[in-house]
């Protein structure tokens, strides 16, 4: 699936052809809109405007990223709206997510489909997600709706996000019934997210040909190296995961090897972080963007590789804290 020493990949067994790195739109658009617990506008922080967002897309596209991700329920179909007012005449390859509310039924997908399409400006979806399982949404059902989608033309491959091995598996016989391949599975993984490691969905990808699509491949900032016991990040944030009194002096121990090796490298912790993730086959990280400056931090991941040693290294020393 991913070309040696390249800066594109396969997107599963499709004819997509996509960047081994992303950008997760979350927050593009006007999130006023959000309701006040959505983490579109509480844990990663104040949203940018369009103009920043526009030159975030600039830069990516500029360094070869080509793969945008957003949601029907980002900002009740704000980030869409942004994606697709950024997007149009651009050569992007646009990933969305249906539904549009967590109590959507799986009947709602083709309406929540042609809003979608409507919203992004487009006439095809490039990847169609479901964005989480829930157990009033039949797998089946929902994969044969895909694969209709498909069929009429709307959506070029099917995805699924947050779905467990055998959820995955269970999309991926279905689809095949359809002649339709499962081209991926969107869940988070990054150096203190292990969890796919040891799950089985990284296996699972790798046995059936998914690509693994990686959200939060910074940890929510915390790879970044910028927060430490004296400085943690405001908001929902700083109450979370590896930010947490426990975590921090395991944080400071991560975040000084990815300085050193960034340091070999002349590249930041995060283009560090993000490059392990990459030299994963298989594996395409999606870090949020929202201004031209992350754009170009994010992009210089795809201009440097770690040897075996360094990649082993940083898998030492975080292979005990992933969940």
């Amino acid at each position: 699936m991913t070309e040696p020493g390249g800066h594109s990949m396969t997107l599963g067994q499709t004819d997509l052809r996509v960047s081994r790195l992303g950008i997760g739109a979350m927050v593009w658009g006007d999130m006023s809109a959000a309701p006040r617990w959505n983490p579109a506008r509480n844990v990663y922080g104040p949203t940018s405007t369009a103009e920043e967002q526009r030159a975030a897309l600039e830069v990516s596209l500029a360094a070869g990223v080509n793969f945008v991700d957003t949601a029907a329920m980002y900002g009740k179909g704000a980030s869409e709206r942004r994606v697709g007012e950024l997007t149009t005449g651009e050569d992007v390859v646009v990933a969305t997510k249906f539904p549009f509310g967590f109590f959507s039924r799986a009947s709602s997908l083709p309406a929540t489909l042609e809003d979608s399409l409507a919203r992004l400006q487009r006439t095809r979806i490039d990847l169609y997600q479901v964005h989480f399982p829930v157990r009033w949404m039949s797998i089946p059902t929902l994969m044969n709706l895909m694969a209709d989608a498909v069929e009429a033309g709307k959506i070029r491959a099917v995805g699924v996000s947050n779905y467990s091995a055998e959820q995955m598996r269970t999309a991926h016989a279905e689809l095949a019934r359809r002649d339709c391949a499962l081209a991926s599975n969107q869940v988070q993984y990054s150096l203190l997210h292990r969890a796919p490691e040891t799950d089985g969905v990284l296996g699972a990808c790798r046995e059936l040909g998914v690509t693994l699509i990686a959200y939060m491949p910074l940890a929510s900032g915390a790879l970044t190296g910028k927060y430490s016991a004296a400085t943690r990040p405001a908001g929902w944030r700083r109450h979370s995961g590896a930010f947490r009194d426990k975590n921090l002096v395991n944080l400071k121990r991560v975040a000084d090897l990815l300085g050193e090796i960034g340091g070999r490298h002349e590249r930041s912790p995060s283009q560090v972080a993000l490059r392990w993730l990459i030299q994963h086959d298989g594996v395409l990280p999606i870090p949020g963007a929202k201004n031209a400056t992350q754009a170009a931090q994010n992009a210089g991941a795809l201009t440097f590789t770690l040897d075996d040693e360094e990649v082993e290294a940083l898998s030492r020393a975080t292979r005990a804290n992933g969940r």
